[in-house]
């Protein structure tokens, strides 16, 4: 699998394994808040009711107690009352460690002090103080009890109040962030999707068209080959023969006689007739191209050194620019070939008066059914570009715009290409100029 698409499917499960987690980590936070804010509900709901309740009744008893003892003056009766008066301190303190804000222990501690005066203002009575002088004492001590744990109560309801808005916010808050992890993660499965089928399942359709394109037209060019070796061999045996014939005709004409005229026609023929024959034979059945290290750089330069003098006297210009020095492999001699071919198919185009640029640049394009790291071997023209019509036809064998062309130079080019698990392709807009460009494969493991 190509390292890309290994590295994106890497990110593509850790953006899923991490918005798995938000959400398991949002059900659960959301979960706990709930299950606590149902149960200090309940609590607070009994508490805060129970608090003022307790209070009411243990003042209520202890006051009908102390009056109890008022009128009979009973040890059991007093006892009895303090008794219940340490209860009910003792109850007092007990809620402090269940309260949760200040203002509420706060409430309890004033609560206690009451208590505490309300004891000691009983035991005066006790003591043989006058009822009278002692008992606003105890009603007001009595009374300030009772509003305190009402008071306690509706503190204890608001402390309530805010712990369920603030939970409120919380859950609104982790709603809208499992909300957004579930829209990323179904937007993460649609791109997925995508990119499966764009980068895994397209590219393996494409290629098994491809294969099957191949190896059908492998299958052809193989019988073409023996057909063609048996073509050439039984055309170029007349050939030879009918031009040695010609040959020794020619001495016995006189030069400049319309008969030799003739007969330098006919052989110029006989030669164009066994060009083709060449090249349909190196058409149906290539050589193998011998695979060794090259610079591209180096390539292109030596065809330039080769090809711009002759140029040059067309007024056209061979430049080399911008000529990557990436490594490949390949046959020097056989992509020397295709590059001349494209070399001279653009001065042709051009006539006369203008450039044809070589280069070569790096790029990642879809090759033999995926994306592959490669070099490409440019060969660019400012003429008037190629024809609408033509373009379908350009690689068709025996297929050419020129009077005296095979129509086997681009079906050559591409076969030899192809050869080295490459691609022939190009670039052409009207009065703008061709491109044609080599795709070769970078080595795998190569180092740019």
């Amino acid at each position: 699998m190509n390292a890309s698409v290994t590295r994106r499917l890497l990110i593509l499960s850790t953006a899923l394994t991490l918005l798995a987690l938000l959400i398991g980590w949002s059900a659960f936070v959301s979960w706990r808040a709930i299950r606590k804010l149902r149960s200090s509900v309940t609590t607070s709901q009994i508490e805060s009711s129970r608090i003022a309740d307790h209070t009411q009744e243990e003042v209520l008893k202890i006051d009908s107690l102390l009056l109890k003892y008022r009128t009979g003056r009973s040890d059991e009766d007093w006892r009895s009352f303090e008794s219940e008066v340490r209860m009910l301190n003792a109850w007092l303190d007990q809620q402090k460690a269940a309260l949760t804000t200040s203002e509420e222990k706060a409430l309890l501690d004033e609560m206690r002090g009451d208590s505490d005066s309300y004891f000691a203002a009983a035991r005066e009575i006790a003591g043989g103080a006058r009822p009278l002088d002692k008992l606003p004492e105890v009603e007001a001590a009595e009374q300030r009890m009772l509003n305190l744990g009402l008071q306690l109560a509706h503190t204890h309801h608001e402390a309530l109040g805010r712990f369920v808005a603030s939970t409120q916010r919380s859950l609104t808050l982790l709603q809208a962030v499992v909300f957004a992890a579930l829209l990323a993660l179904v937007l993460l499965a649609a791109w997925a999707a995508v990119f499966v089928y764009r980068e895994m399942i397209a590219p393996l359709r494409v290629e098994l068209i491809e294969s099957k394109a191949l190896a059908a037209r492998r299958e052809k060019l193989a019988s073409l080959g023996v057909l063609a070796a048996g073509v050439a061999h039984e055309i170029r045996n007349p050939l030879t023969a009918i031009k040695a014939r010609l040959f020794t005709q020619q001495k016995a004409l006189a030069p400049g006689s319309r008969e030799r005229t003739d007969a330098e026609f006919i052989g110029r023929e006989i030669d164009r007739l066994e060009k083709i024959v060449s090249d349909f034979l190196r058409f149906a059945r290539p050589v193998e191209p011998e695979i060794v290290p090259l610079s591209p750089g180096e390539l292109l330069r030596g065809v330039r050194e080769l090809m711009a003098p002759q140029l040059r006297e067309s007024s056209i210009d061979l430049a080399v620019e911008g000529a990557v020095e990436a490594r490949v492999v390949g046959d020097p001699e056989q992509l020397k070939q295709v590059l001349i071919n494209l070399v001279q198919n653009a001065a042709e185009a051009l006539g006369k008066d203008g450039t044809i640029t070589l280069r070569a640049v790096e790029s990642r394009v879809m090759l033999g059914g995926r994306t592959r790291e490669v070099v490409i071997l440019e060969v660019e023209d400012n003429g008037p570009g190629i024809p609408a019509d033509v373009q379908g036809r350009l690689f068709d064998p025996f297929f050419s715009t020129k009077p005296s062309g095979t129509g086997l130079g681009l079906s050559i080019a591409a076969r030899i290409v192809e050869k080295h698990g490459g691609a022939l392709r190009f670039q052409t807009a009207a009065n703008r100029g061709t491109t044609f460009g080599i795709v070769l494969p970078m080595p795998e493991g190569h180092s740019a």
